[in-house]
């Protein structure tokens, strides 16, 4: 079976090299190109628009924007007008964003749940070219459309993935989702739960899990040499230990090892204080929370994470981009 593959990009690459990337990823069959907008680094957009510029059809999608930062009218006239460049291409994925982030730029993630319910129901709506007034709790908008003078007023086919960590939200994005953006740094045992929670949130609309489609990041290291693709992952590992170790502790990490990290590194932190922590983390760390290794190491991990509910894998690669997307050209699961 032919498993739609996808590529993730975040800041570590100029944006004329992703677009280099995302071409290339194009021209081996992969289906889909992410960008991330996790940090105060890089804003998604502008990287997505420039990957749909030199592409005819590989899809491009948010991974994520937040729902915090952004007017719904706004967003939802953001991925209207990437949905002109890119007609049918084009996936808004959002989060509800993460501490202590959000609380430093003055947000507070009180009632996440019913704000991205109002949120997707809303940008959904005009998108869908409804002419929308709702009075929320988060979301306060009064016959507002999008008031198109010159193009055509058309639905828009975007849909709308939520990129989900806790149950809670995971139950909600089988309620109301297009798709799922799981995520990374989570081991395959993780997705068990997650899809559960998926597939009961599915059931509340009506629905199926296969309703849903639910690509997944995976972190991928690959180098001929395994204990050079692992040392490549461990400092990303180390970064997410001690910054989101929410995310961590879910995938079942030992708090002792949770506790050990964050004494060295907070958010922001150095490189030296990455590099210093990461000699705290074991190897069977780095390979229970991602796909590294020689290329079929990598393969037979992310494999991992289709058995457990994973429909596309959307791979963040570490080292040589071009070299990991030649790893999956034409992959094949049995």
């Amino acid at each position: 079976m032919k498993i739609p593959m996808a590529l993730y990009l975040q800041d570590a690459h100029r944006i004329r090299e992703g677009m280099e990337f995302a071409q290339y990823a194009e021209s081996k069959g992969f289906d889909a190109v992410w960008q991330a907008e996790s940090r105060l680094v890089r804003e998604a957009t502008v990287p997505m628009a420039a990957f749909a510029s030199v592409t005819k059809n590989i899809k491009v999608g948010s991974g994520v924007v937040d729902c915090w930062s952004r007017n719904p009218a706004r967003l939802a006239a953001t991925f209207s007008t990437l949905d002109d460049l890119a007609p049918g291409r084009v996936i808004l994925g959002i989060g509800a964003w993460w501490d202590p982030l959000a609380a430093k730029v003055g947000i507070s993630r009180h009632k996440p749940l019913k704000a991205m319910r109002e949120i997707v129901t809303t940008v959904r709506a005009l998108l869908n070219n409804e002419t929308v007034t709702f009075n929320g709790e988060f979301v306060q908008l009064d016959g507002v459309e999008l008031d198109y003078v010159y193009q055509e007023r058309r639905p828009k086919n975007v849909p709308i993935y939520i990129g989900a960590t806790g149950m809670q939200m995971m139950e909600l994005t089988g309620e109301i989702g297009d798709g799922v953006v799981l995520n990374y740094l989570v081991s395959p045992e993780y997705n068990k739960q997650a899809i559960e929670a998926l597939g009961n949130g599915a059931a509340k609309a009506g629905r199926t899990l296969n309703d849903i489609d639910r690509p997944q990041l995976v972190v991928c290291s690959v180098h001929e040499d395994r204990h050079t693709a692992l040392d490549m992952a461990r400092l990303m590992v180390t970064q997410y230990l001690g910054q989101q170790p929410h995310i961590m502790k879910a995938s079942g990490v030992p708090q002792s090892l949770l506790d050990k990290v964050g004494e060295v590194l907070t958010w922001p932190a150095t490189h030296e204080q990455v590099v210093k922590a990461s000699k705290l983390v074991p190897d069977e760390i780095v390979e229970m929370l991602t796909a590294s290794g020689t290329p079929d190491d990598a393969r037979k991990k992310v494999k991992h994470y289709i058995d457990n509910g994973c429909t596309s894998p959307i791979l963040y690669p570490l080292g040589d981009v071009k070299a990991m997307i030649d790893a999956f050209e034409g992959w094949e699961v049995s």
